[in-house]
């Protein structure tokens, strides 16, 4: 590590430095020749060099999908770069259980759900059934938090009234439809009624999918926000550690 350049950094595919990337996408053209060059000369005018078309294929009502590979001449300042990113103790299941036991003194409550148009019920039932995912437990088996899974399609009314219903400390929203800006829209929504019930600063909002980070859920007036790969504990630390802080406070 000592040895590598942190203010040039650039891709490698079979050496140290060779700026080798795979590319993958789709044209609006029939399969065939032309299509393949039409590919290769996109790539040239994204500034790829030494292009070569891997992979193409045909899908129908003049439709063709490629994979190529090429190089890229330009490098990144790494030493430069500033990420906003969640800045919390990583706790285990035993470890979360045990601090809201004994610095909240009482279950915290958590609902979550899959809201607006979106049907993909992958993400919240990851961070929220009992079961859980990778080998992590959900928010369900927790004993000291009360989780409630609306699942999907859920109207952003209806998420807030349970809220309410329930007292809930945390509200987590998934969003994995992202097509169109759709998320971005559904989400402002959200804290828009959540605000305008006056009940903003009593709830900590985050919200979670494959397109969201911490620097866009800020943005759009959330908490916090987890992208690909978020377990169960990784929102209950979170959510422990802003309620001891708000606490405090």
């Amino acid at each position: 590590m000592s040895s590598i350049d942190f203010t040039h950094i650039k891709p490698y595919g079979d050496t140290f430095g060779d700026g080798a990337v795979q590319l993958s996408f789709t044209l609006p053209v029939p399969y065939g020749e032309e299509a393949k060059e039409a590919a290769r000369l996109l790539a040239i005018k994204m500034g790829l060099d030494e292009v070569q078309i891997y992979h193409m294929k045909d899908l129908g009502e003049h439709y063709t999908f490629f994979i190529l590979y090429g190089k890229v001449a330009h490098s990144i300042d790494y030493t430069k770069i500033t990420v906003a990113k969640i800045e919390t103790t990583r706790l285990d299941y035993y470890q979360i259980n045990e601090k809201i036991k004994k610095e909240i003194k009482r279950k915290i409550v958590v609902v979550g759900a899959c809201t607006g148009t979106d049907a993909h019920t992958v993400g919240i039932d990851a961070i929220m059934n009992m079961k859980g995912y990778n080998g992590e437990y959900g928010l369900e088996r927790y004993p000291m938090i009360d989780a409630y899974n609306l699942g999907a399609q859920v109207k952003n009314e209806d998420l807030l009234a349970k809220a309410i219903e329930v007292e809930a400390d945390a509200i987590l929203v998934s969003q994995v439809v992202t097509q169109k800006g759709i998320h971005l829209t559904n989400l402002t929504e959200l804290v828009e009624l959540i605000e305008g019930s006056g009940l903003r600063k009593n709830m900590i909002l985050i919200c979670g999918g494959p397109r969201i980070n911490h620097e866009l859920s800020l943005e759009l007036g959330y908490d916090a926000g987890f992208g690909s790969g978020t377990v169960a504990r990784d929102v209950a630390s979170y959510i422990v550690e802003e309620m001891i802080n708000r606490n405090r406070n």
